[in-house]
């Protein structure tokens, strides 16, 4: 048996399955600095299971980019040139831009209103001066947007970005949480959906995306090879947003 069809066959049990998922959360919530070596001593230990389901695991996570793999060095976490995170914030970009516009035309009345909702939280949480929940709402926001559009395809291509770890390698601590202009970029693109605008959805998705990379762009200070971290104004520290 191959190597390849034996981990594909050990990813086949529930638990293989629930310790990916795992493993998974924990690197895309910011467990793990980035470039830090993950030991399988240390992973059977905080998954409870065993070390051929920790290979198993983090071959898989090897093969998806969420870890990298060097002979007899272990894995680690995966860490981004500013050129790597440059092309994946261009790519979102773009995929979520045509994802709006499949949702001004697909959205339901129900999914609409539950957007207005999360837009009115979040100008809460952020009055509030609540990060984390403003976060939490604002990846529901987008992610609501991608279900909406019905595009498994496209949705599919952007999970496969890796957005959260660069986010989490590169945001400031330091900057303003969320930007000053992140709510009112929400509020254009909840419009552009409920007046079925799919060219204005589109527009206004993309230039709301778009503000992560142009300041990624101008404000890096420090090659994240060096640092780990540089002060980058982006609105967001997890899974998909912008």
């Amino acid at each position: 048996m191959s190597e390849l069809t034996s981990v594909t066959g050990d990813l086949s049990s529930t638990r293989t399955i629930q310790a990916y998922e795992d493993l998974r959360n924990l690197i895309i919530s910011g467990r793990f600095q980035p470039n830090v070596r993950l030991t399988e001593a240390e992973l059977t230990g905080l998954l409870d299971v065993s070390r051929g389901t920790v290979r198993s695991v983090t071959a898989r996570l090897v093969q998806e980019g969420y870890l990298t793999s060097e002979p007899h060095r272990g894995v680690r976490t995966r860490i981004f040139t500013i050129e790597e995170a440059v092309e994946i914030l261009e790519a979102r970009e773009i995929l979520e831009s045509a994802l709006a516009a499949k949702a001004a035309e697909r959205a339901t009345d129900e999914e609409l209103e539950e957007l207005a909702v999360i837009c009115e939280q979040m100008a809460t949480a952020e009055y509030d001066r609540q990060e984390a929940e403003y976060s939490r709402l604002n990846r529901g926001f987008h992610k609501l947007v991608r279900d909406s559009a019905r595009q498994p395809t496209l949705s599919g291509f952007v999970d496969q970005l890796l957005y959260a770890l660069v986010m989490r390698q590169y945001r400031s601590l330091t900057r303003k949480h969320p930007r000053r202009d992140a709510l009112s970029e929400h509020r254009a693109i909840l419009y552009a959906l409920q007046t079925r605008n799919a060219e204005a959805a589109s527009a206004t998705m993309r230039h709301h995306v778009a503000s992560a990379r142009r300041a990624l762009l101008t404000s890096t200070t420090a090659a994240p090879e060096a640092e780990g971290l540089t002060a980058v104004d982006l609105e967001t520290d997890a899974e998909v947003s912008a």
